[in-house]
């Protein structure tokens, strides 16, 4: 038994490139769609986050402005259900595009650069929370969360995104526009419940090499607590 839990350690410490560690990254989740003629802004800065290491960012399309002329390709009812659960748990009146949601805790509108970098350096310099590391081996992602403070029960996701992906739009408000996309959301799954003491760990299947981001949230659609991406 000792040899097998030195040979699974030193499997964490030395997969360097199927590996990721968490180094308190932010959560920046967007919610757009192509239907919206306020969004192309606030896509445009969610693609420039997009290449910082601090930053996972994930745009999810909503579907609700599919009806005015234009269907989004990238909308699921569930992300708009996520929004609506966001808007629930913060006491907010409304949801809306572009939204623009802050490691689970604040909004903000998309197109607003410069509030949307102060809370992403208010949230930056809190301490972690949470030491949590993902691997990806053998059709499976391994997760190890550590608790470094008190915790509540928090949930456990899975997303899957794609990269970057260009769109002609040929009807609704952005009607005649090719338009890039970035960070699209194309699964989000919670898989487990962790009692948030000690470390927790789990081992998950995982198909193709798409990137993917495990994020530790508390239930409800509470804070994020920690985050991590292999792209």
């Amino acid at each position: 038994m000792r040899r097998l839990i030195l040979w699974t350690a030193a499997i964490w410490t030395t997969l360097g490139s199927a590996l990721a560690a968490q180094d308190n990254p932010v959560v920046v989740e967007l919610f757009t769609s192509q239907g919206c003629s306020s969004c192309p802004p606030a896509d445009a800065l969610l693609a420039d986050l997009a290449e910082r290491e601090d930053v996972i960012t994930l745009a999810l399309h909503v579907d609700y402005w599919d009806y005015i002329g234009w269907k989004d390709p990238f909308a699921r009812p569930e992300f708009t259900r996520r929004q609506r659960g966001y808007a629930r748990s913060g006491g907010w009146r409304r949801i809306y595009t572009p939204q623009m949601v802050i490691n689970g805790s604040d909004d903000v509108v998309g197109s607003r650069p410069m509030k949307v970098a102060k809370l992403i350096q208010d949230h930056s310099g809190r301490p972690a929370e949470v030491r949590l590391e993902i691997l990806r081996t053998g059709g499976a992602l391994e997760v190890r969360a550590e608790a470094l403070s008190a915790l509540r029960p928090c949930d456990i996701h899975i997303v899957r995104y794609d990269p970057a992906q260009q769109t002609r739009i040929r009807k609704g408000e952005n009607a005649g526009r090719t338009l890039t996309y970035t960070s699209i959301v194309e699964d989000w799954a919670l898989v487990d419940r962790w009692d948030g003491t000690g470390t927790y760990e789990g081992r998950f299947p995982l198909d193709g090499d798409a990137p993917v981001v495990v994020i530790v949230q508390e239930p409800r659609f509470g804070h994020i607590v920690a985050a991590a991406r292999l792209r």
